[in-house]
């Protein structure tokens, strides 16, 4: 089956984990939205890879990776990127990565522009990366971009980077940030291009005939749903369709291609930057800091951790139209006694089985939750579902009836060999 994987929290949620597992019987991996602001971390043969803009599949020597057309591409990010996961041993040739020529270009700049907007939010602030994902959304939506494309006429590129530079200096200078050159963005932008530019090409015939030949194709999101431009916890989002649909819009092949949504999903919940986050939990976040665990993959930072939220879950499953979930994480809750699962929100006294779209209900939204018994045992050396705790299965069971989508795929542990089948 082809299948799309996507996020079904604030990101984080193990999709890199869950893709890489699902790579083995896939022949092309494809990376539909997102920037160098996603993290995704796989840990393969006691291998850690940290990958940021290469798809999960870039770790197998068989598959065809591709980089969408709805993706936007750092190629100094990038570059750097390749350059350390072929350090640890990886090869990365134009045979096995393929990047769209339609994909749009993190410049230089876009990083100070995304700098820039978060100064003028005060208090408001989004929590970025300040990767320059946004603004290059922006460039994009407001048909200045530079395309991967653009970058192979090199003339056109020079004239629309110098054009682009003298409006993002007006910007930066009110806020006292760095400017830039045009002669300065064009070195360091081409000195990156260089390694790519065997890559680039139009992704779109080879996916369409790999699609036609019955190859199987493995979508691999971004982020999670709460940061979907449309869906998430609006503004608080990022600023490309991290649902279902933006894989197939963000890589050009049509829903009539994929037969399967997986929705990964923590066993709790996670979230980075600012927003609302009703079920976040201090005792719960100390604990899994105290681990060593939950922080973030792109810039180090501490997680906010929280109670399992199906209010959240329900509605992302609703708009992925997810057929399976993958629950990973697990074993982060193998030492408590009890367990919350949120079932539901009040606001001003009225019952929400659903997130509001109103930003001011999310300040007044009071989880509701229902308790269940832990399992007080250590799930990671667990190799089958039926291995795992009477209490973690009763768990697993409940969380599948709130969210209404079946549990297929349990994860114990980072490994690729923690992953359980149901």
């Amino acid at each position: 089956m082809n299948t799309i994987v996507t996020g079904l929290q604030w990101g984080d949620e193990g999709k890199g984990k869950v893709v890489d597992y699902l790579t083995e019987e896939a022949d092309v991996v494809i990376r539909g939205q997102g920037g160098n602001n996603a993290g995704h971390t796989v840990i393969a043969r006691g291998t850690k890879y940290v990958l940021h803009l290469l798809p999960s599949g870039i770790l197998w020597d068989d598959k065809l990776n591709v980089i969408g057309n709805g993706v936007v591409v750092d190629p100094v990010g990038l570059v750097a990127e390749i350059a350390k996961v072929e350090a640890q041993g990886v090869s990365i040739t134009p045979e096995k990565l393929l990047i769209s020529d339609r994909a749009h270009v993190v410049l230089p700049f876009h990083k100070e522009l995304d700098a820039a907007r978060e100064a003028s939010l005060g208090d408001q602030k989004i929590g970025t990366t300040k990767r320059g994902i946004g603004p290059t959304y922006a460039d994009k939506i407001n048909r200045c971009g530079l395309r991967m494309a653009d970058l192979l006429n090199e003339s056109f590129a020079h004239e629309q980077i110098a054009r682009r530079v003298v409006d993002a200096n007006e910007i930066l200078v009110k806020y006292d940030l760095p400017t830039f050159t045009a002669e300065q963005v064009i070195a360091e932008v081409y000195a990156a291009f260089e390694r790519l530019r065997p890559h680039v090409t139009n992704t779109i015939p080879p996916l369409h005939k790999a699609w036609k030949e019955g190859k199987v194709l493995l979508f691999e999101g971004a982020q999670g749903t709460l940061l979907d431009i449309d869906f998430g916890t609006y503004p608080f989002v990022t600023s490309s369709n991290t649902t279902a649909g933006g894989s197939c819009t963000g890589s050009g092949l049509p829903p009539t291609s994929v037969q399967r949504v997986i929705g990964v999903c923590k066993a709790y919940t996670t979230r980075v930057g600012s927003g609302p986050f009703p079920t976040g939990d201090e005792g719960l976040s100390e604990y899994l800091h105290g681990l060593g665990r939950e922080f973030g993959a792109t810039t180090g930072r501490p997680r906010g951790c929280g109670w399992l939220d199906t209010v959240l879950l329900r509605f992302a499953c609703m708009v992925n139209g997810v057929t399976d979930l993958a629950v990973t994480n697990v074993d982060g809750l193998d030492a408590y006694d009890t367990l919350q699962i949120c079932t539901h929100y009040e606001v001003d006294g009225e019952r929400h089985d659903l997130p509001p779209a109103c930003r001011a209900a999310w300040d007044k939204a009071v989880p509701v939750y229902e308790t269940l018994p832990g399992w007080k045992s250590d799930t990671t050396g667990c190799t089958e579902y039926s291995q795992l705790p009477e209490n973690a299965k009763a768990y697993l069971t409940r969380f599948a009836e709130l969210c209404g989508a079946p549990v297929s795929f349990v994860g114990v542990g980072p490994d690729r060999a923690q992953t359980l089948v149901v």
